[in-house]
């Protein structure tokens, strides 16, 4: 839970560094502000998110419990919170000895977290289509680590960037559809159904999507820089990044149809998210189409800002908003009917796990979240007067998701008070 709390905060941090930059924040990709924004989403906001419901997740998926798991998930969650914040004070105030720290940091942080990970896999009993979706999103991760801890190097002067434009596309790729898109698809083998009460998805899809896209990931990989630069290294990437594209839109188009099919109609604030979430990662297929096919289409600084922005905050944010909306109330359900169990207190009421979050409370900040993706889609065509109104909206959207979560872990720890006191009695 302290993951799942932490992560708003840091979506809350990038709003701000949104709100003071304004328009400048859409000047360049490379800007101090781009870089810490987009850092604090991703470290801070979806790998804080990830990081947490792994540990949670693995003894359930692959029937093998995180060893020392409050250890792991205390220095794990101490060194990226550490690690996330010095990073993005670094890209401002460019301090040599911050970098450092922040490096390892984040390298310390995530060793631990992925060999803890790790071990849990290896104990599995068996395979099954989610473990290893697991197991290819952690290699995923160990690849992006490696890939910013190189890049981090080279900025400290130790040792040569000749291939950074290269190595940054390798960074973002292997995050961005290795790790977030790779666990996308593991965990939804189980929480779609399982949440949004839908059919299976189909045996083959389960068995060999994750596969193919870490396959190709590994051969966009090898053809990117394989290839000299030039024309002919754009052909080949794109050749390389093709197979992976086709895995996401088919992903996309199965899940929108395995929720059109789903036996509860009653639609709440998960669902409203995850469909989204998918819409945009139909959008950034055909995005990516349009770039290879009319490349004069968009220049390359709108084209990034808008991949970017619709990966980040339309398809890793909407899942992860989605779901946080189902696992905290579902575990706080869970841990509070478990003790009243086993303490027989059955005469103290238990809150359901929709009394946790209220479905008001949660489909406003949907809604908040949704004109926040809009008017940052506004904002790259516009950015002198869409820029300012995005960060208002983002902030206050991961603020009432903040308190959203907040509440639930209050009630949770109010029933369970109740509880407590009434064996001691």
């Amino acid at each position: 839970v302290r993951f799942f709390l932490t992560a708003p905060l840091f979506g809350l941090a990038a709003a701000l560094v949104a709100l003071v930059y304004g328009p400048d924040l859409l000047a360049s990709t490379w800007s101090p502000a781009v870089l810490a924004f987009s850092h604090l989403l991703t470290l801070g906001f979806l790998s804080m998110v990830m990081c947490g419901a792994m540990l949670q997740m693995l003894p359930v998926v692959a029937a093998a419990p995180v060893p020392r798991v409050v250890a792991v998930g205390t220095l794990v969650h101490i060194l990226l919170v550490l690690g996330t914040v010095l990073l993005a004070s670094t890209f401002f105030s460019l301090q040599v000895g911050w970098m450092r720290l922040a490096l390892v940091l984040f390298g310390t942080g995530f060793v631990l977290f992925l060999s803890a990970s790790a071990v849990a896999l290896r104990r599995a009993p068996g395979p099954n289509a989610t473990a290893t979706g697991v197991g290819l999103a952690l290699l995923s991760l160990a690849v992006t680590v490696v890939a910013g801890l190189l890049l981090g190097s080279g900025l400290l002067g130790i040792g040569g960037l000749e291939r950074m434009p290269d190595l940054v596309r390798g960074h973002v790729g292997w995050a961005l559809s290795g790790w977030v898109g790779l666990l996308l698809l593991a965990v939804s083998y189980q929480v779609v159904p399982m949440f949004q009460v839908t059919p299976e998805y189909p045996a083959w899809m389960k068995k060999g999507l994750a596969w193919w896209l870490w396959l190709g990931l590994l051969g966009w990989s090898l053809l990117l820089f394989g290839a000299n630069e030039g024309y002919w290294a754009q052909f080949w990437s794109a050749v390389g990044m093709a197979p992976v594209m086709a895995v996401f839109s088919l992903f996309a188009a199965e899940t929108l149809r395995l929720q059109s099919r789903r036996k509860r109609r009653i639609s709440d604030v998960t669902l409203m998210f995850w469909r989204s979430a998918m819409i945009c990662l139909l959008g950034c297929v055909l995005l990516w189409i349009l770039r290879q096919l009319l490349p004069g289409l968009l220049d390359s600084v709108r084209y990034s800002f808008l991949l970017g922005l619709l990966s980040l905050l339309g398809v890793a944010g909407g899942v992860i908003n989605g779901m946080l909306y189902k696992i905290v109330p579902f575990l706080s359900w869970f841990h509070l009917q478990h003790r009243q169990l086993a303490l027989q207190r059955l005469n103290v009421p238990i809150p359901t796990i929709k009394e946790l979050i209220s479905d008001r409370l949660a489909k406003g900040q949907f809604l908040l979240y949704l004109v926040a993706l809009l008017l940052a889609i506004c904002a790259i065509f516009y950015p002198v007067e869409f820029a300012r109104p995005f960060a208002l909206v983002f902030a206050f959207s991961n603020l009432l998701l903040w308190l959203n979560l907040l509440g639930a872990v209050l009630r949770y720890r109010n029933s369970n008070r109740l509880l407590l006191a009434g064996r001691d009695a």
